[in-house]
């Protein structure tokens, strides 16, 4: 059981880091080619990579609230660290651990930014449907997120998630 728990944690921060070095690399990559307007269209009046600093939330929201956002992402990743490790080691709750290292991964690569940078890097735009300007990280956070609703709605079912109860872990029974 030991060894299964090992390999655990050890799934969890090697796709954490391995994610997060994807999303920095990817920034790196915008702000040596896209700062200072340089455009760069993919698909052309569809998809278009353009620098921007966001210094909010999506759509820009809460601007220069920069110690909110660090320690809301330092709450998200304790709560989804502690529903993580609590996940039984069965088949049926990868898909759940998946999504703890995607989300997890998201959040970590735009604190690094907010924490380094002052703001985050963000540089993919659907122009076609002029969705807000964002970033690989935000990917693994709303593709996580997504999945782990319809999730939520279609597969698993409320007594799936009694390991979440701390009374279960003491040895007490859940009412």
């Amino acid at each position: 059981m030991k060894d299964k728990n090992c390999r655990n944690y050890i799934k969890y921060f090697a796709g954490i880091i391995l994610l997060t070095i994807l999303d920095q690399v990817t920034k790196k990559a915008a702000i040596h080619y896209l700062a200072g307007g340089k455009d760069l269209e993919l698909i052309p009046d569809v998809l278009v990579l353009h620098f921007l600093e966001n210094r909010g939330a999506a759509f820009g929201i809460l601007e220069n609230q920069t110690l909110f956002f660090v320690l809301f992402g330092i709450l998200i990743l304790g709560g989804i660290g502690f529903c993580y490790f609590r996940l039984p080691l069965e088949k049926k709750y990868i898909p759940l651990q998946w999504i703890g290292i995607f989300i997890s991964a998201g959040a970590v690569g735009n604190l690094i930014d907010r924490i380094f940078r002052g703001f985050v890097v963000d540089f993919i735009y659907f122009q076609i449907i002029r969705f807000p300007v964002f970033n690989v990280a935000d990917i693994y956070v709303t593709v996580g997120s997504i999945v782990l609703i319809i999730l939520l709605f279609f597969y698993y079912k409320d007594e799936e998630f009694n390991f979440l109860s701390i009374k279960n872990q003491t040895g007490k029974k859940d009412s």
